[in-house]
């Protein structure tokens, strides 16, 4: 029995998140059953699609033949089906494909997906044996064993069963593990190399995935993590967590790990401890991280920069205080969003901000303050923005509230669900139990409301990240956010052909300079000459004082003199800075024609003027020791 493996599987879903990364949890259960000298072996579905081995309209079908080969070249002691909300409807339906195709050995199902259903799920559906609800390193070992045995799961705590006769049995809650030192390693060599992913998919960050910690203590309403948890959070221990983000270094493709813990800086102590640890390793990688705007000041977000951290994700979900009262935030009303946004940026850290539309209690006043937020954001920093409608899933406070009336509208698909539940395999078990699939649904409200929020959610943020100054500027015409983008949206021709309809001078200008900022983050190609990386644009614009006045609703300043500007791309934004034509004209020169030593030799002088210039970023040198020295 020892050579009968355990085949771990993650439900297959066409990967559009653009992360392209393996399954930490199954990394961590495979390493698991591997310290413990249990054969295992682990099939990503997500990959599967990707590379075209399973294809995407017969992902179900394709899965159960290659897991089916799967077990008749290697015995199968049990299948672990590991699934979220949005792939559960894949994952029952490779079980009952591999039940009809023959396959006999047990099939387990485990993760977020499952949480708050589980006894419910044994009950309808006949291909799942065995559901484990949490951490799964020490249950999983104890299912493999008593099935090794051909002993009954009684006293198993953590899972749900089935006997023979049909009757469902609850073991016990397992017990959180209390010291994540004890988690083995994440069995890396289970998975394709991570090149291999990054390659199909064209992902170009290599984000890397981190069980970096454990849990949530809090218990928003559109989320069920907290409570599939437990209430509980735990961060893998300092040392460890930086012993895994710089293990990474050995895998080729790999650039930035990606903390996978929800609560990064929840617990002060252990950021900081990981931060200083990370510098004093040299801050190798480059990673980031989820948190709460709460946990966050400037002082500690200096320091993750320094240890190498560049981005965060920000769940700030509406930009009305009681709305996430109501929604059970738990975030003091008095927290300055926009302040934590602001330090983000003079961090250098890339703040993601994770926006719900039509939570409870939001009417238009509300939603006009969150769309604010989103737009006085723009404005500050080169902010991520990421708009979404809430779903009422199992497992959470609006499922639970809401679950019952949910709705699905044509040709809206969740962005829970995005990538999941197309097939017709996956419909057909959506359609069938759609109280199990509220993942795929959305609250009840009126069609056209939906609707309205769902063009928001997908136009919105693009609107506001490339034309943060002019999209202010009509809101600030139209009497808000909201009315503005409606105009827009009733025109109906392209956001650009709206604001030069309005014939404004001052939109005119914006306009010209954000077009003339997004050139500049397409950037060049690197060199090994001396060259501009500013790129330079006549304006009339005080960007400091309309700026100013955006943020705080006082008067626009009048257009000045033309002006030089130089623009230098700073990762997603974009630094501008006034410039004299004596500057202009020494940036005009350094054409790339010559390398840095050729300029020295030529012109001393010019030499001499780049190496100033270079070190205000507005010039590169092509010498790797100067630029960054400089």
């Amino acid at each position: 029995m020892l050579g009968v493996q355990v085949l771990l599987v993650s439900a297959p879903h066409r990967d559009t998140f653009g992360y392209s990364m393996p399954p930490p949890g199954l990394l961590r259960l495979g390493g698991a059953l591997e310290r413990a000298g249990l054969p295992v072996a682990l099939v990503d579905g997500a990959f599967e699609v990707a590379r075209g081995a399973w294809s995407e309209t017969e992902m179900v079908a394709d899965a159960v033949a290659a897991l089916r080969a799967h077990a008749a070249r290697t015995p199968v002691l049990a299948i672990g089906l590991s699934t979220m909300g949005a792939t559960l409807p894949a994952a029952l339906a490779i079980a009952s494909g591999l039940r009809q195709a023959g396959l006999t050995s047990p099939i387990w199902l485990g993760g977020p997906g499952v949480g708050g259903i589980e006894a419910e799920l044994l009950r309808r559906v006949a291909a799942i044996d065995v559901i484990v609800r949490g951490e799964a390193e020490e249950t999983i070992l104890e299912l493999t064993r008593a099935t090794q045995a051909g002993r009954s799961l009684s006293g198993i705590a953590g899972c749900f069963w089935r006997d023979d006769g049909g009757e469902v049995h609850a073991e016990a809650a397992r017990k959180p593990l209390e010291d994540l030192s004890r988690l083995p390693d994440m069995a890396w060599h289970l998975v394709a190399p991570i090149q291999r992913y990054k390659d199909i998919t064209g992902e170009v960050e290599g984000l890397v995935p981190i069980d970096s910690g454990r849990g949530c203590v809090y218990d928003c309403s559109f989320c069920s993590i907290g409570r599939w948890w437990g209430r509980r959070s735990r961060p893998l221990p300092a040392q460890q967590l930086a012993d895994e983000v710089c293990g990474i270094l050995r895998m080729p493709g790999a650039k930035t790990a990606y903390l996978c813990h929800d609560l990064f800086a929840a617990h002060r102590p252990h950021a900081v401890a990981f931060c200083t640890e990370m510098i004093a390793r040299g801050a190798p990688l480059a990673w980031e991280a989820r948190c709460r705007a709460d946990h966050l000041d400037l002082e500690l977000l200096h320091l993750m920069k320094r240890a190498g951290c560049w981005r965060v994700l920000l769940g700030i979900e509406s930009g009305d205080a009681s709305v996430r009262m109501r929604a059970n935030k738990a975030m003091k009303p008095e927290v300055d969003l926009l302040r934590v946004v602001k330090d983000c940026a003079t961090a250098g850290i890339v703040p993601i901000l994770s926006i719900l539309l039509g939570l409870p209690g939001e009417g238009e006043p509300e939603l006009e303050r969150t769309l604010q937020l989103a737009a006085d954001a723009s404005l500050l920093a080169g902010v991520n923005l990421s708009l979404h409608l809430p779903n009422p899933q199992p497992g959470c406070a609006l499922g639970d509230e809401y679950g019952t009336q949910a709705v699905r509208i044509a040709g809206i698909q969740p962005d829970m669900a995005f990538g999941a539940g197309e097939t017709a395999a996956e419909r057909e078990w959506i359609d069938a139990h759609p109280d199990l699939f509220t993942t795929f649904a959305l609250l009840p409200k009126p069609e056209v409301e939906l609707r309205e929020l769902h063009a928001l959610a997908t136009t919105l943020p693009e609107l506001a990240m490339r034309f943060p100054r002019t999209l202010a500027v009509v809101a600030r015409q139209h009497g808000g956010v909201l009315p503005a983008w409606r105009a827009w949206r009733a025109h109906g021709r392209s956001w650009e052909a709206y604001v030069r309809h309005l014939q404004d001078t001052l939109l005119d200008e914006c306009l010209a300079l954000e077009h003339a900022q997004l050139r500049c983050v397409a950037g060049a190609p690197q060199a090994s000459t001396v060259r501009s990386r500013a790129t330079l644009v006549s304006s009339r614009l005080d960007l400091p004082s309309l700026t100013r006045a955006l943020l705080e609703r006082t008067p626009l300043p009048d257009l000045g003199s033309l002006r030089t500007m130089a623009l230098v791309a700073r990762g997603r934004s974009v630094e501008t800075m006034v410039v004299s034509p004596d500057v202009r004209r020494v940036l005009a020169l350094l054409d790339g024609t010559r390398s840095y030593a050729q300029l020295q030799a030529d012109a001393p002088a010019l030499a001499q003027a780049a190496q100033a210039l270079a070190s205000r970023g507005l010039v590169t040198l092509g010498v790797p020791s100067l630029d960054t020295a400089l």
